[in-house]
């Protein structure tokens, strides 16, 4: 029955299409609408808003360490800047008829279809990796080389005469590419939404659906037509729902007064769940739900990396990447079965062959929902040794991430301080014993000797997670947030 739920989307984006062709079959009345500046009006508004959103949605992605964001950013500018030349070089407005508002309007389209696509994409693909190396940079540059290539057309319009994209072939070669693009886009994030209800992936998977059909319209329709119309009207349409998604998926606080109480906390707790966006505060709180020991664990084990992380002088978008990484770094045990989650006894050689892939799980998850490479090293990793007989991969001394050795000694930590059913939690000194022991064993020896020279400067390290930060409380405490 849940497969179901597809039609809704699929509805909502054939329905203007078949409107369209209810009017190119006669079935409707296709009157001439000749408003060219009404049309400059209501594109260049579109356009303005697109742009600034594309700057917030930009800086956002930044913060949050997602690159899917930052992708979803530059389809926003490319959308808001080309649509604008559309507006701009509306016939008899600046210019006479030029071919200039119909190639703008394919290269608007093609370029929001292409980093859309990105965005649907799993973090770990090598086009994706290669842009997250410059995420910082890409939306200001981007943003430049579309000022300066808008520019340029409009001082010369009939420059754009050299590639003729809204003729045939390129025009259908374009809108092959596009209706391509968008499909796998939709099956992406379609399959995403099903497993984890994120209300921005089933918001692009309506946005791509009526990107492309604009673009069929935009190729078919008869300018002026009332027809030719409703693509305009998908647009703004595709723009306001993937701003509802976002606002849905990453407002961080619903009220001003929270917001700014939230910037001066002094409490270690809230300063790490106000560094995070909602998805990730789900994908937690579900596997707190799952795991009953992983309540509480996860934060506490993010606060001891985190801390590490600054004794080892990282630099703050690494510790966003800590911080992040920690916080979902058991998100695999989701797809563990409860039995084998929560036995009390011994587990069974294929029960701890299942268990021992739960990294692999959670990396699986997290590539597919935007997270940054160094955050899914922690994920995958964190459980590898130094001698090398680790999981899942068997990574030995340095070819393990770093980050996930810094999360390695925050783990293994919290693990042997904490309660368990079949013993009592160890105490600091105990634990401080074992880490030093495994030191070129289990742990990255530099890891171990920070965290102890640490520990023995600031006691406070870790004696405020584990007398703070309880299993019973922390699903609570996190629902405030």
């Amino acid at each position: 029955m849940r497969h179901y739920k597809f039609l809704l989307p699929l509805t909502a984006v054939f329905i203007p299409y078949l409107v369209f062709e209810a009017f190119n079959l006669g079935l409707f009345k296709d009157v001439l609408i000749n408003i060219p500046i009404g049309h400059f009006y209501i594109v260049s508004l579109v356009s303005f808003l697109a742009s600034l959103i594309s700057i917030a949605v930009g800086i956002a992605g930044r913060r949050i360490r997602n690159i899917k964001i930052s992708f979803l950013s530059l389809s926003f500018v490319s959308l808001g800047l080309m649509f604008s030349v559309h507006g701009l070089s509306t016939p008899n407005f600046l210019h006479g008829f030029t071919h200039l508002p119909g190639i703008s309007a394919q290269i608007s389209m093609l370029l929001a279809t292409f980093w859309i696509w990105l965005s649907s994409l799993a973090t770990d693909q090598p086009i994706v990796q290669y842009f997250s190396k410059f995420q910082r940079l890409l939306l200001p540059l981007w943003t430049v080389v579309l000022i300066i290539f808008c520019l340029i057309g409009l001082i010369n319009p009939n420059i754009v005469d050299i590639i003729p994209l809204n003729v045939k072939p390129l025009n259908i070669i374009v809108t092959t590419v596009i209706l391509l693009l968008n499909g796998i886009t939709i099956y992406n994030y379609y399959q995403s939404y099903r497993y984890t209800q994120f209300p921005l992936q089933i918001a692009i998977v309506y946005s791509a659906g009526w990107i492309g059909v604009s673009q069929l319209i935009m190729v078919r329709g008869v300018i002026w037509n009332l027809s030719w119309w409703i693509y305009h009207f998908l647009l703004l349409a595709s723009m306001i729902v993937m701003i509802i998604g976002l606002v849905r998926q990453y407002a961080v606080k619903g009220t001003l007064t929270e917001s700014i109480r939230s910037l001066f906390t002094d409490d270690p707790f809230e300063r790490i769940t106000n560094s995070i966006a909602p998805s990730v505060k789900a994908l937690v709180t579900a596997t707190e739900k799952k795991d009953t020991y992983t309540a509480g664990h996860t934060f506490r084990v993010t606060m001891y990396a985190l801390k590490l992380a600054e004794e080892l002088s990282l630099e703050p978008e690494q510790l966003r990447a800590i911080v992040h990484g920690g916080l979902v770094h058991d998100v695999g045990k989701i797809r563990v079965p409860d039995e084998v989650l929560n036995k009390p006894g011994k587990l069974l050689h294929d029960e701890r062959v299942l268990i021992e892939q739960h990294p692999v799980f959670g990396y699986d998850i997290c590539r597919n929902l935007g997270f940054m490479q160094e955050e899914l090293s922690i994920i995958r990793f964190h459980h590898e040794k130094w001698d090398g007989s680790g999981y899942p991969d068997g990574l030995k001394g340095n070819d393990i991430p770093y980050f996930a050795r810094i999360m390695a000694v925050a783990d293994v930590y919290d693990a042997l301080t904490s309660e368990r059913s079949y013993r009592k939690a160890w105490t600091h000194l105990e634990a401080m014993k074992y880490l030093k022991e495994n030191k070129g064993i289990h742990f990255d020896p530099h890891c171990v000797d920070a965290w102890e020279q640490l520990c023995l400067r600031n006691p406070s390290v870790y004696q405020y997670p584990s007398q703070s930060i309880k299993e019973a409380t922390t699903i609570q405490k996190l629902s405030l947030f």
